[in-house]
């Protein structure tokens, strides 16, 4: 019988995501989580279990050795646009657990070597109406099915690949700006060449990575595929403290946001999950869980820059909290 309930295994599953994502477990079935196991005739066991949950709800145990990662390569820009065989990636993003903390932001920034103020994931406030309370809103690319951005690019610098992730190669970008103006997210940035941007120019320009930047060029989120060939979450998810940012894969109904793995399907159907701005007819793979009962004050957010407060500035719950000297 097949058990939906989220799996939590604290250390252990840090461990395993260390080790490899969520690697494969071959059971008797035959099921599997992100194909990756190895032969155990291949390498000596280090006896270091690893706890890790089939796609029937089992949990199971395996030796450390067999959690192989992606092999270590560098990928090119032909390789890049064939995306990672048999994976449908997606993130769900939890409302209700976001307190502003900007860990995503930061570690995002940090390993594509963006400059303070360029961020590939937004955090706003939002607040729907004067009578609601107003909440965080963590934002990336949304990778859409349907994307405005690659249809209007004439290049061909934009492309979206069979495993959901859209990418930008800037060797084919020209800086013409038709994707930024046709997405509805505004996702997308572009590369001034501020001064950090050109510092690891020996290693060699990857759109999986997006380092070195080009100046003149367009940005954005890419759901780290270079982080996911080496079986690890984006780096948005593995720094977020409160565990607001789930990650994985449709194909094997599985997201896990490094403390809790729980299957796809039931958490968006039980949680009411939904996809911003929906009627657009974009099909983003991006889901976002309500943000009800929450977990922290929505002040703890404001322990930030003030020119980050500043951004804010037009929510009428931000007025309200100028006016009354709290912020």
């Amino acid at each position: 019988m097949e058990n939906n309930k989220i799996e939590k295994s604290g250390t252990n599953r840090r461990n395993f995501l260390k080790l490899g994502f969520i690697s494969t477990v071959t059971v008797a079935t035959g099921a599997s989580l992100f194909s990756n196991l190895i032969n155990e005739e291949e390498s000596a066991l280090s006896g270091e279990k690893i706890r890790l949950l089939t796609p029937e709800g089992k949990i199971v145990e395996v030796d450390a050795t067999n959690i192989n990662k992606y092999p270590e390569a560098h990928i090119t820009s032909a390789e890049s646009r064939k995306g990672i065989p048999n994976r449908k990636f997606v993130m769900v993003i939890d409302l209700a657990k976001c307190k502003n903390a900007r860990n995503c932001v930061e570690s995002c920034q940090k390993g594509h070597q963006l400059d303070y103020n360029e961020e590939f994931l937004k955090i706003q406030l939002m607040q729907d109406n004067k009578e609601a309370d107003p909440y965080w809103f963590p934002k990336p690319c949304f990778h859409c099915d349907s994307p405005p951005c690659v249809t209007v690019c004439p290049t061909g610098a934009t492309f979206k690949r069979d495993d959901n992730i859209v990418l930008v190669d800037a060797e084919r970008c020209i800086g013409c700006k038709f994707c930024v103006t046709s997405c509805p997210y505004s996702a997308r940035i572009f590369n001034w060449g501020h001064k950090d941007k050109f510092k690891n120019t020996a290693i060699p320009y990857s759109p999986e990575t997006g380092i070195p930047g080009t100046e003149g060029t367009i940005m954005k989120c890419d759901f780290c595929p270079d982080l996911l060939r080496q079986g690890e979450l984006p780096h948005c998810a593995k720094a977020c403290p409160m565990g607001v940012i789930y990650f994985g894969d449709i194909n094997e109904d599985i997201v896990t946001n490094g403390e809790e793995t729980v299957r796809f399907s039931k958490l968006i159907k039980e949680r009411s999950g939904y996809r911003y701005l929906e009627h657009l007819g974009t099909r983003p793979n991006v889901y976002y869980l309500p943000a009800v009962n929450r977990q922290f004050p929505l002040e703890r957010g404001f322990d930030v820059d003030e020119d980050i407060i500043e951004r804010y500035k037009n929510v009428d719950y931000v007025k309200e909290l100028k006016k009354q000297g709290k912020i």
